[in-house]
């Protein structure tokens, strides 16, 4: 089963890195914000900051680190495919999707009082090929955009153990990555010539997270978390060149910008091992953070989750009996004031467990509208797996 699981993700990784991901909602700002969320909790609408868990690692919450099992190796990546249906005014375009959504670890230092964890993952996702038609005066014209890259970032963080009902936990991110939009005003008449605009970003950044969790667990049966994360506002190095064919300008800004002050608050209430309720809410303060120079070009992001996950028996003798059931839904809108976007999504997914191992095979279906004021629809469909890897590698042998 294990190495079933494994064939199929290499399978499914070239079809994810050469398909197209994003939005036209990408065009605007660093891209669309990913917000680190692992493939099980994006099934419960993209719920973190009350989650902690011994099957899955959360980057998003790092005082969660200390929930692993303190003998266990724990290693999680992601795939996702897709599809993508656009509409306007002008008409209807399909184009499919797919990204290598992240890779991450945890391992615990001191028993169940310090964990590390560390991996990659998208910050920023930037991917999109659409155009736009229109007509002035006696000319016709066709505007294209085609834009491609994203931010990245690399962390490594650290969980500890207060006491037996308080963590907390700090991640440290290196942010880099570069993001080209290409704009082209095509008209009909073959006497006008073309206006061509590249706009080409390349940025680098040293970010920080902090947080924090209560937990209490009563009649043996029933355990709440309580959380929350704090990131300080911090500078963002980068460039920013215009490059414009038709007057054959050229303009760079090196002007400072800075990722945002955020945090988010959240809750989760588990009874046994079989069912998990949770909401989260989040705001990235976009407005007061330089954008090249600027304050104000951006907006506050805000996000509401809320999920719910079911196993009927983790000891079950059927396999069905041991499967995990997850169902969410998010509302958000776009930190962009150029797009104005609104997003609304529902989610659901399977975790399966091996046989002989905590190793968790999870299998997401997202489905997300988007819509914007400009009567530019979106209808994504979105499958992401994930296999998280629970292994005791550090158990002493007995002899």
């Amino acid at each position: 089963m294990k190495k079933i699981i494994y064939i199929l993700i290499l399978l499914l990784l070239p079809i994810a890195v050469l398909a197209q991901s994003g939005s036209p909602a990408s065009r605007f700002g660093y891209g669309e914000m990913d917000d680190g969320v692992p493939g099980e909790y994006r099934a419960m609408g993209g719920v973190m900051t009350g989650m902690r868990s011994n099957h899955a690692i959360n980057p998003a919450q790092p005082a969660s680190y200390t929930a692993g099992d303190s003998l266990s190796f724990m290693f999680d990546v992601a795939v996702a495919v897709g599809w993508n249906h656009y509409q306007d005014a002008y008409g209807k375009k399909n184009v499919p999707m797919g990204s290598l959504e992240y890779v991450t670890m945890q391992f615990p230092l001191f028993r169940r009082w310090l964990a590390f964890s560390a991996g990659i993952m998208p910050y920023t996702h930037v991917g999109y090929d659409f155009a736009l038609a229109g007509k002035t005066g006696n000319y016709s014209y066709t505007i294209n955009y085609v834009g491609s890259g994203g931010l990245s970032q690399v962390y490594a963080g650290l969980g500890f153990n207060l006491f037996d009902w308080f963590a907390a936990g700090a991640n440290f991110y290196y942010t880099f990555g570069k993001v080209q939009n290409f704009t082209q005003l095509k008209f009909d008449d073959s006497g006008v010539s073309p206006s061509e605009v590249v706009r080409y970003m390349d940025m680098r950044a040293c970010r920080t997270r902090v947080g924090a969790q209560l937990f209490h667990t009563f009649a043996k049966e029933h355990t709440i978390v309580l959380g929350a994360t704090f990131d300080p506002l911090l500078p963002m190095k980068g460039s920013y060149t215009i490059a414009e064919t038709y007057s054959l300008d050229t303009a760079v800004i090196n002007t400072g910008s800075q990722s945002p002050m955020s945090w988010s608050v959240g809750g989760s209430y588990r009874w046994k091992e079989q069912l998990v309720l949770s909401a989260d809410y989040s705001r990235q303060n976009w407005s007061e953070a330089l954008y090249f120079g600027t304050t104000g070009m951006l907006c506050d992001r805000q996000k509401v989750s809320a999920g719910v996950q079911y196993r009927h028996n983790p000891f079950g003798m059927k396999y069905v009996e041991r499967m995990v059931w997850r169902v969410g839904t998010s509302v958000m809108n776009s930190y962009t004031n150029g797009s104005d976007w609104s997003d609304f999504s529902v989610s659901m997914g399977f975790g399966f467990p091996l046989r002989t191992a905590a190793t968790m095979f999870n299998a997401t279906l997202e489905y997300e509208r988007k819509r914007s004021l400009a009567e530019l629809n979106e209808h994504n469909l979105k499958l992401t797996i994930n296999i998280a890897v629970n292994e005791q590698w550090f158990h002493k042998r007995k002899l």
